[in-house]
């Protein structure tokens, strides 16, 4: 069974198809947050620091970093503050981080500082990229996000988009990475801008379970990018994309339907023993103005895991303000 093992300095998570579903959370990424990348500029850390207990408090399994402030001189701006957000979430909270850049220096910079075993984010199937990143990665023996697209973008066509994460698990091996280090984003598609954008990602989950064996990621509420109402689309996209094979998801962990989605498949899927962490959470459950459901038990995490041991670019989370 495939399993991708991430870890902080004190806490070792596992991405597998027989685990928990691993919730990325998504909020440490000043793309599309205007006050934030100001704030990061100026050395201001408070919504960082905010946004890094929230998630976790709220269940996130890991947490993605990204420093991608200005396209002004990142190669000189982001390693920098890479590093200083890196340490500071380290110092907050015992999970695991994903370095989060398209900024080949400044992946290397966090990998220098990061404790445990932190994901990379991300690789695509650009030849430059490819060259640049796995090095890298078989270095510090980290695993990496591989981004579905090339030199040529994003392709419409699941097919193509599978060749490219193919390509990619290849490539990785030359370097001597295994397909277990490698978790794949195929891509989600904006459901209102191309319909059956829900089956493509099902589909092209399935081949990369069975064929190429490798644990999967996305930015989740690229799904409902455009709709109203995005939440609901996102918490019915969650079990589905789970039945289908996919093991973790860039996602704003602080919603409540939306992990309420994620426990409730993870019970369904065989990943909570015993409906364990469903009940530890939700047994104090009440009803809330509006018809919601509030929990009142402990906020506990929706990934699994032992003590021990993007709309900016193609891949990220589009999301869900």
């Amino acid at each position: 069974m495939t399993r991708t093992i991430v870890a902080s300095a004190t806490r070792e998570i596992i991405i597998g198809f027989d685990q928990p579903f691993c919730v990325i959370g998504e909020r440490i990424n000043p793309t599309g947050r205007k006050k934030l990348a100001a704030e990061m500029i100026e050395g201001n850390f408070d919504t960082v620091i905010k946004d890094a207990l929230e998630q976790v408090a709220a269940g996130a399994t890991m947490l993605d970093v990204n420093a991608g402030v200005t396209s002004v001189n990142p190669n000189e701006t982001e390693p920098g503050l890479l590093v200083q957000t890196m340490e500071i979430v380290q110092g907050l909270v015992d999970v695991p981080l994903s370095i989060d850049s398209s900024v080949t220096a400044a992946i290397e910079a966090a990998l220098k500082v990061a404790k445990g075993r932190p994901l990379v984010n991300s690789v695509t199937g650009e030849e430059e990229k490819l060259e640049a990143i796995l090095p890298l990665c078989k270095k510090y023996d980290v695993p990496v996000v591989a981004i579905s697209n090339d030199e040529t973008g994003i392709s419409m066509d699941p097919d193509v988009r599978f060749a490219v994460a193919k390509k990619i698990v290849e490539r990785a091996m030359d370097y001597g990475i295994k397909p277990h280090d490698i978790v794949v984003d195929p891509l989600v598609m904006p459901i209102g801008a191309l319909g059956d954008a829900g089956r493509q990602v099902f589909a092209l989950l399935h081949r990369l379970r069975n064929e190429l064996k490798v644990n999967t990621t996305c930015g989740l509420s690229n799904i409902s990018f455009g709709l109203p109402h995005r939440h609901g689309i996102n918490a019915g996209f969650i079990p589905m994309v789970i039945g289908a094979g996919m093991t973790s998801a860039i996602m704003n962990p602080c919603r409540p339907q939306e992990m309420e989605a994620v426990r409730a498949a993870n019970v369904l899927n065989g990943t909570d023993p015993n409906c364990g962490n469903w009940i530890m959470t939700y047994r104090d459950h009440k009803p809330a103005e509006g018809g919601a459901v509030a929990a009142a038990g402990s906020p506990a995490g929706a990934g699994g895991g032992r003590r021990g041991g993007r709309a900016g670019r193609a891949g990220t989370s589009a999301r869900a303000e």
